[in-house]
């Protein structure tokens, strides 16, 4: 079995002196797609938020490719192949789609991937964005922001990325886009812990899930454990 790219071990948070995780522990293997599943508030985004060093972890201990990364600058993580597409999309909103691109590309040549993410191979993935290329962020419609944010965190050249509610508030036609190209993304290899509320679709798309409830993790288990047990998603989920 491979060793995992991500290890959080016992990961406690706290938001001033209220803690909010408590013992957090998963893995992400090379490749393998997870969720984080839970009502809002239940500690998904503040995990996200310790993985990328936006929070501070009270203890325990996250690796990312071996290295500790839990007091490390987020700069310095994200070098380790983490990359992020935030709840609401963030996108630089006065700068052209191509600035927004170019504006985290990094280098993969010295990684010897064999097919590094590019300018070209982001407007191959996402036509629309190349048809869009000189327009500012703000012209675009939700759908194409979306796909603007994941083109961004994909030109880093990670290793592991994480979408943060990457469907939220978009039609379903572009919903339907999003989940295949996350398809696209599995079967390219890149791992993804992906924080999502379509839980027939996480169920298709990913290995591994994880329930958060009051800042634990409270079950863990595969698509089929998962299906087996609706009761599960109907307690912690409300769906």
């Amino acid at each position: 079995m491979s060793q995992p790219y991500l290890s959080v071990r016992e990961l406690q948070a706290s938001y001033g002196r209220a803690q909010v995780l408590f013992d957090v522990s998963f893995d992400v293997l090379p490749g393998q797609v997870i969720t984080l599943l839970g009502r809002n508030g239940m500690g998904r985004s503040t995990t996200v938020k310790c993985l990328f060093g936006m929070l501070a972890a009270k203890a325990g201990e996250i690796e990312v490719g071996g290295l500790r990364t839990t007091a490390l600058p987020s700069h310095r993580i994200a070098r380790q192949g983490l990359a992020l597409v935030p709840e609401g999309r963030q996108i630089f909103t006065e700068l052209t789609v191509e600035e927004n691109l170019l504006a985290t590309a990094r280098d993969a040549r010295a990684d010897n991937k064999a097919s590094p993410w590019t300018l070209e191979r982001v407007y191959s993935f996402f036509p629309r964005l190349k048809e869009r290329r000189s327009n500012l962020g703000w012209q675009l419609s939700g759908g194409e922001q979306q796909m603007l944010a994941i083109g961004r965190a994909l030109m880093t050249n990670p290793r592991l990325l994480v979408l943060d509610e990457a469907t939220e508030g978009l039609a379903p036609v572009i919903r339907e886009e999003i989940w295949r190209t996350l398809a696209d993304l599995k079967r390219d290899g890149l791992a993804q812990i992906v924080i999502d509320k379509n839980v027939s679709r996480l169920l298709r798309l990913a290995d591994r899930h994880y329930v958060l409830e009051k800042g634990r993790i409270v079950w863990e288990g595969d698509s089929e454990a998962l299906k087996a047990q609706p009761d599960i998603v109907h307690q912690y989920l409300g769906v």
